[in-house]
């Protein structure tokens, strides 16, 4: 494990700090640390950052509440620059949105990549909007019950197929699962941060009991 006197400050004592949400690994912003905030925030593990136009350290959240629980900290190859992964509390932009990179300059679509956040964002939209002719909007018009009755069926469907030992169709089977269920918590006003804090704290019970099966 690397020593702060191993980092590479620049001329002003500063070095960029690359923050990322631990959940969703999105980039949540681009700033910078000197000796003093990357002290505080190794033993607060909370982001301290230090603001060049107020020339001033400033701990993330302490006026707003949205503090930043470090996860873990990052040096490059040249250890000039780190990657704090974090679990935030709240929006990490002073503008209310949860990142601060939200402009696209440009997108490969032949190349998109496919993610959780972004079906979520698709199936939140489709809630909001109301698109014509969307399973996906037929489904929330419909409301709970039959958003139930869909991911009740989906689970049958997996049993069975998976009862069968057939992969491919469980996987298939699965994602169907996967996807009813999206539609079941954005109904219900949950998120992916939600699950993902439930099966963190999970993790931890079972390491603890693992070790007492040990002792």
């Amino acid at each position: 494990m690397l020593n702060i006197e191993e980092l590479k400050f620049d001329e002003k004592g500063l070095i960029p700090a690359i923050v990322v949400d631990a959940v969703t690994k999105k980039v949540l912003t681009l700033s910078y640390m000197n000796r003093e905030s990357l002290k505080i925030t190794m033993e607060k593990n909370l982001t301290c950052f230090y603001s060049r136009s107020r020339n001033e350290l400033w701990l993330k959240g302490e006026t707003s509440g949205n503090y930043q629980h470090v996860v873990s900290i990052t040096a490059d190859c040249d250890k000039d620059a780190l990657v704090v992964m974090v679990e935030k509390d709240g929006p990490a932009c002073h503008t209310g949105a949860e990142t601060c990179f939200n402009d696209t300059v440009y997108e490969n679509e032949a190349l998109h990549e496919f993610s959780l956040q972004g079906l979520v964002k698709l199936i939140e939209g489709r809630k909001i909007e109301k698109t014509e002719g969307s399973y996906t909007t037929y489904l929330f018009e419909k409301g709970i019950d039959k958003i139930l009755k869909k991911v009740g069926e989906e689970c049958t469907e997996v049993i069975i197929a998976a009862k069968a030992d057939d992969k491919k169709e469980t996987v298939y089977e699965i994602a169907d699962l996967a996807y009813h269920t999206l539609v079941l918590m954005i109904q219900m006003g949950i998120s992916l941060e939600d699950i993902h804090k439930e099966l963190a704290s999970r993790h931890v019970i079972d390491k603890k009991v693992k070790q007492e099966k040990m002792t």
